[in-house]
């Protein structure tokens, strides 16, 4: 039987830590609420009552995973990644490289929100299912999907911010990642569509594509929306980007290239700053 690597282990352990902890429970519980909250308010709002089908649902809760996933894996990640002194001491004591505990304990963490995140989806699924059919169960899926990669993205940003954070250097990671969330959820966006008032057509188009690719939250919703609803549903930065790459195709893989950036070059980040510090 093949031993497993340490960073399997490490990332198990990480994982059992991650899903009895009661932030993750919390997490799951919160986040079902929410989503059954939003299914059931968006047919309202429209004149209806009771639950919107899949597809609505779809598109309602795209908003709500692009405020709620980022926070929760950019505070977790750092609570969990963080290297404390007092209980990390013996972990970075044994014969296991750096790298391993850090990639372990990003992957554990991440699995265990993206078991969280598969409670809430599912628990509003199925209701949303039994009252109102399997219409627009293709988008739900690539929902769940673009979930997923938010929650990478945003895991990875707290390894990075978390890789140096040690002991009383915690609290400060923690408002750190406060305001990585904010500017990444609300501030960019804002500040990209009011500097595009202010230019012309050519530039001002220019602004709205970067700030799309460059904000790993707006890349993400950019594709949720892409994938769930076409280009009917797209906003003044979406459309923009969506010239500027000639089409769907093009600006599913401007976007496919900016999340795999946003996943990668802040764990690579991460690890090198790990070496460096004195634990």
């Amino acid at each position: 039987m093949k031993r497993a690597t340490p960073l399997l282990l490490v990332a198990r352990e990480e994982l059992l830590l991650a899903v009895r902890s009661r932030w993750t429970l919390i997490f799951a519980g919160v986040f079902a609420v929410l989503a059954t909250g939003v299914a059931a308010a968006g047919y309202v709002l429209s004149g209806g009552s009771g639950l919107q089908d899949l597809a609505r649902t779809s598109a309602s809760l795209v908003q709500l995973v692009v405020l709620v996933v980022p926070l929760a894996a950019l505070l977790m990640g750092v609570l969990s990644i963080a290297p404390e002194r007092s209980t990390s001491e013996l972990l970075f004591a044994q014969p296991v490289s750096r790298r391993a505990i850090l990639l372990g304990r990003a992957a554990g963490l991440f699995a265990a929100l993206a078991a969280a995140e598969a409670v809430g989806f599912g628990a509003a699924g199925l209701l949303v299912f039994a009252r109102a059919g399997d219409e627009g169960a293709a988008g739900f899926a690539q929902l769940v999907g673009f979930a997923l990669l938010l929650t990478a993205i945003f895991v990875s940003l707290a390894a990075l911010i978390a890789s140096t954070a040690t002991g009383r250097r915690r609290g400060r990671a923690l408002a750190v990642a406060l305001v990585v969330w904010f500017a990444a959820v609300i501030l960019v966006d804002l500040a990209a569509l009011g500097l595009a008032s202010l230019l012309p057509s050519g530039p001002a188009s220019r602004v709205l594509v970067v700030a799309v690719l460059a904000n790993p939250a707006a890349a993400v919703r950019t594709g949720a929306l892409l994938g769930i609803e076409g280009t009917a549903a797209f906003g003044a930065g979406s459309l923009a980007l969506l010239r500027a790459t000639h089409g769907p195709l093009g600006a599913a893989l401007a976007i496919a290239a900016s999340s795999a950036l946003w996943v990668c070059v802040p764990l690579a980040w991460a690890d090198r700053r790990l070496q460096r510090v004195d634990l």
